[in-house]
């Protein structure tokens, strides 16, 4: 059975040693995990992403950058943003949005580079992944002035309400570990809303290790227990489950 990590972060040195990676893709592939996007958070992780699709087969990468990065923002970023985005490897623009949980950047700077890179991923005709903290309604709000092609809602924690709101716009959601929490409640509900054909799965590795393998480090190969509990919640074989969540992430990054 075929499975897709939508988003990981491999490319983050501090948590994966390069001698550790061949060992990390062989676990997740023995889980039946294909394919793995790894995700840039400013301009270095990014290039790192695009190292590793470009040395291992099944993995790709996105470049953009993090709202707690965007205060590091200078005149060289987006040239180097635009040229990275530029290689085939590369799938989508991301993970861009706004944080207000914990405002590392100023909120008006979050916005504008918002705007910014959503304009460039339509230039580019690139779908968008999308990091949306405490920021809902201007989240929501700034997508209508430059509505991409396609964007997901990575990580989502949000309620049924704001996913009704992401759906109405023609948007994805991406859901991580927390699914399989005791206290992730609020997710179940969202998943049991969601149609399959709008919904990913992913690791956000190496944070929000699932259950039962909370305090980990968490790996692609961990997907597989997100699509379990995916297809517990919404009552389906877990076989269609990995199908449709395959399919829907082959569908939107083009891979």
């Amino acid at each position: 059975m075929k499975l897709i990590d939508t988003h990981a972060h491999l490319n983050l040195k501090s948590s994966y040693k390069k001698e550790e990676i061949p060992e990390v893709i062989a676990r997740a592939r023995e889980a039946g995990v294909e394919k793995i996007i790894n995700v840039g958070i400013d301009i270095k992780t990014s290039i790192r992403a695009l190292e590793l699709a470009q040395e291992y087969e099944g993995l790709f990468a996105t470049a953009g950058i993090h709202p707690h990065e965007v205060k590091k923002i200078n005149d060289e970023t987006y040239p180097i943003l635009k040229s990275l985005l530029d290689n085939p490897k590369m799938v989508a623009v991301g993970e861009i949005g706004l944080d207000y949980a914990k405002e590392y950047s100023p909120r008006k700077l979050q916005q504008e580079h918002f705007l910014r890179q959503l304009a460039l991923a339509r230039e580019l005709k690139l779908p968008v992944v999308i990091h949306s903290r405490a920021a809902s309604p201007d989240i929501t709000g700034l997508l209508v002035t430059e509505l991409p092609e396609k964007f997901v809602f990575h990580c989502y924690a949000g309620d049924v309400a704001e996913a009704r709101k992401i759906l109405d716009l023609g948007g994805f959601i991406s859901v991580t570990g927390i699914i399989t929490f005791p206290k992730g409640e609020n997710i179940r509900e969202v998943v049991r809303f969601v149609p399959l054909d709008r919904l990913m799965a992913e690791t956000d590795c190496p944070f929000l290790t699932p259950v039962p393998f909370r305090g980990k480090r968490n790996e692609p190969a961990f997907v597989r227990y997100v699509v379990e509990k995916i297809a517990e919640v919404k009552k389906v074989p877990f076989e269609k489950c990995a199908e449709a969540t395959t399919k829907c992430a082959e569908e939107f990054f083009g891979i």
